[in-house]
């Protein structure tokens, strides 16, 4: 039996076809290149608040009397050297406002509150902060998210209500260096000392600590929440 062969000059532009359609239906998103799931439009967001109230993400400086707002995002102080967010804000989840909440009232018999340098961020800011800083210990890695893109971390410091200073802590906020870690040793008596009470107040009150910022802290839980890319002007409009 004679086998019939095809030109080789009709295969190739018909592979060469197929290859472009297939690379064609794989363009990545730019604002969703890892292909996560994250909820980027506003009536998703209502919607998973109408099935769990808790993915409500409440404003911080309405729902804790005295907290100290700021949010180093919103200006230029930051590691970027760049204005990331239009506004100072900082919006968690319902739960994890609740149990900051009942932490401002345990520090207040103290005379001390809370000071909060960022809370629920845009996965847009994760993707950039990865590109200006490409180290994963102390950048959110965009191919999994930042637990700040799912309204359930904060960072945070201690303030003297009296006098409106933060306390004395290991290193100022967002200091990539070993002198930010738990762990580091070489610091004053009054810094180890202030960087534990903070560690105790959060960790005894429903948040975990991150072992190489002593400002980083995240509810428990926190992966039944999703990410989310929405801004804060986007959530101010869904809430009026």
């Amino acid at each position: 039996m004679r086998l019939t062969t095809i030109p080789r000059f009709r295969i190739l532009p018909a592979l060469l076809l197929a290859i472009l359609v297939f690379s064609c239906s794989y363009v990545k998103d730019p604002k969703n290149p890892y292909g996560l799931d994250i909820i980027s439009e506003g009536s998703s967001y209502l919607e998973s608040i109408a099935e769990n109230p808790d993915n409500e993400l409440v404003d911080l400086a309405d729902f804790i009397p005295n907290v100290v707002i700021d949010i180093r995002y919103a200006d230029t102080n930051n590691f970027t050297g760049k204005k990331i967010y239009t506004d100072a804000r900082a919006f968690a989840r319902k739960p994890v406002a609740e149990a900051l909440l009942q932490i401002q009232q345990i520090l207040a018999k103290d005379f001390l509150g809370l000071k909060i340098y960022d809370a629920y961020r845009p996965y847009s800011a994760t993707l950039y902060f990865y590109e200006v800083y490409g180290d994963t210990t102390f950048v959110a890695a965009p191919w999994k998210g930042s637990i700040h893109n799912r309204g359930c971390a904060v960072d945070v410091s201690l303030v003297d209500l009296k006098t409106g200073k933060e306390l004395n802590m290991p290193t100022p906020f967002d200091e990539f260096s070993e002198r930010a870690s738990l762990n580091y040793k070489n610091l004053t008596a009054e810094q180890i000392a202030n960087r534990e009470k903070l560690v105790t107040v959060m960790t005894e009150n429903g948040f975990t600590k991150y072992e190489h910022e002593w400002w980083h802290f995240n509810i428990k839980n926190r992966d039944k929440y999703k990410l989310m890319d929405l801004s804060f002007q986007e959530l101010d409009e869904l809430t009026k």
